[in-house]
């Protein structure tokens, strides 16, 4: 397998850094370790960053868990948003939904625990959304006109970002950037689950 035609994703370190040998597999396979919980100015989004400002291709996990139930996309966590927001070149985004794979690794397959290999003949769809191409100089501009709640509580935070934003237009500019990528991922959703329950 040729490594630069790999996608670079951004992986949790308590799953796939909590050992040596995993963190020398998942750095191999351009896994970037975040810190669940960390906050969206940890170190290793910088490393994110980078990929972004030199043209790569990332993958996030917006929800920011593993979640095998059927049910709407819960809020997305903002660290996609920032790195939108703060790359110098705005990103295209391009929303992927799975459906199947909790029927190839479950969380409580026996015992209460996983298997320990994936496990094979499970149907598995992959829907693929259009890109959606973020005007982030209007947004920006938009987030400073808004009344924003204090900036209490934003431990980790810088006080104004590069482009001159608080820390309360930063939130609201992730928050509207975050929303609009869960809506479109929940009507990919429910159009997997439609088709699911055709062929059934």
């Amino acid at each position: 397998m040729n490594a630069k035609l790999a996608r670079w994703v951004l992986a949790a370190e308590d799953i796939c850094f909590k050992n040596a040998f995993y963190s020398y597999l998942f750095r191999l396979g351009k896994c970037i370790p975040i810190t669940r919980g960390g906050g969206i100015y940890q170190e290793n989004m910088n490393e994110a960053l980078d990929v972004l400002t030199n043209g790569g291709w990332l993958h996030t996990f917006p929800e920011g868990k593993i979640c095998q139930e059927s049910v709407p996309i819960r809020r997305l966590k903002w660290g996609t948003a920032s790195l939108i927001a703060r790359a110098p070149v705005t990103p295209l985004v391009l929303p992927i939904i799975h459906c199947g794979f909790e029927k190839v690794m479950p969380e409580k397959y026996k015992f209460g625990r996983r298997p320990l290999f994936p496990l094979i003949n499970r149907n598995i769809k992959i829907i693929v959304g259009e890109p959606l191409d973020f005007d982030i100089q209007s947004l920006r501009q938009e987030a400073k006109t808004m009344p924003c709640e204090s900036s209490s509580g934003s431990l980790g935070w810088p006080n104004s970002s590069p482009d001159g934003l608080s820390v309360g237009a930063q939130r609201w500019l992730y928050a509207n950037i975050s929303d609009q990528i869960r809506n479109v991922m929940e009507k990919l959703r429910c159009f997997g689950m439609a088709a699911k329950n055709l062929q059934l």
